[in-house]
């Protein structure tokens, strides 16, 4: 297994990290968790270090499943994350410190731990999330780390870059958890290079543009060019050589999941995010009518925010089907495509478009 530091710390985590949202659908439904943990220790014993969980994931039962499981290794061998947020809150709770303490006590008492070490903020889909849960939640996770029920405050969010620029430069984060994969990266690749600048840790949830690459190999057989790896392992590989991420993390149903995650960092090489981008966008071709993300269609008059409608648009292209806009507006960006119809044709976004993509006629068809 290949380590890195995280951030500023003296921690060396692994390369990969577990996502533990992806336990076996029947089983959870059956009940049975013991072979849930199966894939946590099987990970642990191939060298990854690092588990993601959180409450909710896997009809909640996610945090239960890793909890057998690190209740079966040394647990100072393990750095295991967790999280919470407004969003979280049950039908007619308010958002007190004692409400949040009993949600992180839950989870703790699932896990069999006495801590966590990194507690995320979750969530934070703009700026206006991320202040509403910093006014509610920050003062209770200080209290926390005091404590040592939580080592790191870290947040997870999927803003675009510049928004967490501002985020990192408050300085109150170790950390961050962040949507990143051969699709999207030049939304937040300039979040990424702030915050490793500014030395903290930055995992990577979402490598494979959940499951779009791999459900679409022909758009990204470019990434395995001088390799011998399968399209999703260059992917997470595309994702883990980048020299500011830390951790990409794999959701793993099998076993051989954890194979195929571990193959793909194998002699790792590690490289500047900008370097990494200039090389693949120099393939151009591999990304025929997709749009890259390089947001230099930003700037509309209108205020139409374009580069998130295009990547939108990009869920109709690889899946053939036109609800897959509407999927990816309500579920990752939470934009209405109402929007989109206040275009007034100027052609400032196609003048500025790097692929000449037909950006007006896209917005009219996301209108309806």
């Amino acid at each position: 297994m290949y380590y890195k530091q995280y951030g500023n710390t003296d921690m060396k985590v692994s390369a990969i990290g577990l996502g533990t949202m992806r336990y076996d659908e029947e089983d959870i439904k059956a009940g049975r968790l013991e072979k849930c943990a199966e894939i946590p220790l099987y990970a642990f014993e191939k060298g990854i270090n690092y588990w993601d969980t959180a409450p909710s994931y896997c009809e909640d039962k996610s945090e239960i499943v890793t909890g057998i499981a690190l209740s079966q290794v040394d647990r100072s061998k393990v750095y295991v994350s967790s999280k919470t947020n407004l969003g979280l809150l049950n039908m007619g709770e308010h958002p007190t410190k004692e409400v949040f303490r009993r949600r992180l006590e839950t989870s703790l008492e699932r896990l069999h731990t006495d801590y966590l070490d990194f507690y995320h903020m979750w969530c934070m889909i703009n700026l206006e999330t991320w202040e509403k849960n910093m006014e509610a939640l920050y003062g209770f996770f200080e209290e926390a780390k005091k404590e040592g029920l939580i080592h790191n405050i870290v947040f997870s969010s999927h803003m675009q870059g510049n928004d967490i620029e501002t985020v990192v430069k408050t300085g109150k984060f170790k950390g961050m958890l962040i949507g990143y994969n051969a699709l999207n990266y030049r939304f937040r690749q300039s979040g990424i290079e702030a915050a490793y600048k500014d030395g903290m840790g930055v995992v990577v949830m979402n490598p494979l543009g959940g499951g779009m690459i791999p459900q679409n190999p022909k758009y990204f057989t470019y990434l395995t060019e001088g390799t011998d790896l399968t399209v999703p392992q260059a992917a997470l590989r595309f994702v883990a050589s980048h020299k500011e991420i830390t951790i990409t993390l794999a959701g793993c149903t099998t076993k051989a999941h954890v194979d195929d995650a571990v193959k793909a960092v194998e002699g790792l090489r590690e490289e500047p995010a900008e370097k990494i981008a200039e090389k693949y966008e120099s393939k151009g071709v591999a990304f025929n009518d997709l749009c890259t993300g390089c947001s230099y269609c930003k700037g509309c008059p209108k205020e139409i925010p374009i580069p998130k409608f295009m990547d939108a648009y990009n869920h109709k292209i690889l899946t053939g089907k036109k609800e897959g806009i509407q999927e990816r507006l309500d579920w990752h960006w939470d934009l209405p495509r109402e929007k989109a119809a206040e275009c007034i044709a100027c052609g400032k976004c196609e003048r500025a478009c790097t692929q000449h993509l037909p950006i007006i006629e896209r917005l009219k068809e996301i209108a309806g």
